[in-house]
């Protein structure tokens, strides 16, 4: 076998095992998707028949209608909150050099490697202490813990690809701090903060186990589900589980999408900052 059928050979495996990786991945979730469109209460095959009767039950739930709005504005404080609190973590390792910076970058990065069921109890037993448990602000305050790493990781990725000495350029134009940071910085990182913004929402909107320790009455779409699954099997779960992965991927593909978009450039940005002193 030649170097040429040997590296088409190669590309058709790699191909074919990319296929069979996303069909394995996915094979569950399109499952659901079938079955939630399934009459039958249980799930079963061959089908009994296609109904969208339990779309119009989950519909008419006013259960189902309170965890989604629970769902939404937590995920939308906490996204907006985080992102900024990752934001300003991401620029102080982007701009100053200080002792022990590689713990406080480690530190910054703890939540996420933290198991849900530990992260939980301590954020259980800490906002217990201090009489903030039980309430829609209790799951913001954990989901902000949870969120955060990840808006300052992608706000990392993106300063890094900066020149830093784009900012000291807009400082010797004329230009304050903060002007340098609203015309220099936050244009260039704009990309950044509007993915970080999707991404922590889909972290936030799929988050079930902290949420469910913390919560109390104020119950979140995914936490209901749960309440769903220790009751009795429902065809329901099927049809949230569907709307959350459909939900959570948009958030994940426009967060892509804007990833890939390159910021205004910066350059341009530091001659509007102010005028060269005489």
């Amino acid at each position: 076998m030649n170097d040429f059928n040997r590296n088409r050979l190669i590309d058709w495996a790699l191909k074919i095992y990319i296929v069979l990786s996303f069909g394995f991945i996915f094979a569950p979730i399109a499952a659901s998707f079938v079955f939630s469109l399934n009459v039958d209460r249980f799930p079963s095959l061959p089908l009994g028949g296609f109904s969208t009767v339990w779309y119009e039950t989950v519909w008419n739930d006013p259960l189902v209608w309170q965890g989604l709005r629970n769902t939404l504005v937590v995920g939308v404080v906490a996204s907006v909150v985080s992102t900024a609190i990752g934001f300003g973590a991401a620029y102080t390792d982007f701009r100053y050099r200080f002792f022990g910076k590689p713990v406080y970058v480690a530190l910054a990065l703890l939540p996420p490697t933290i198991p849900v069921v530990i992260l939980g109890l301590a954020m259980l037993a800490f906002l217990s202490n201090v009489n903030l448990s039980g309430a829609t602000y209790s799951v913001v305050i954990a989901h902000v813990v949870m969120c955060a790493p990840f808006a300052m990781a992608i706000c990392r990725l993106r300063l890094s690809q900066m020149d830093p000495s784009l900012e000291a350029a807009a400082w010797n134009l004329g230009a304050s701090e903060w002007m340098a940071m609203r015309h220099v910085i936050v244009p260039f990182c704009r990309p950044a903060l509007f993915a970080a913004v999707f991404i922590t929402m889909a972290v936030s909107f799929d988050e079930f186990a902290v949420a469910w320790f913390v919560s109390g009455l104020n119950e979140t779409l995914p936490v209901k589900v749960l309440g769903f699954l220790q009751g009795q099997v429902s065809p329901r779960i099927n049809v949230i589980g569907t709307f959350v992965f459909i939900v959570s991927m948009t958030l994940v593909v426009v967060a892509q999408v804007l990833l890939m978009k390159r910021g205004a450039a910066p350059a341009a940005a530091v001659k509007d900052t102010g005028v060269v002193t005489q």
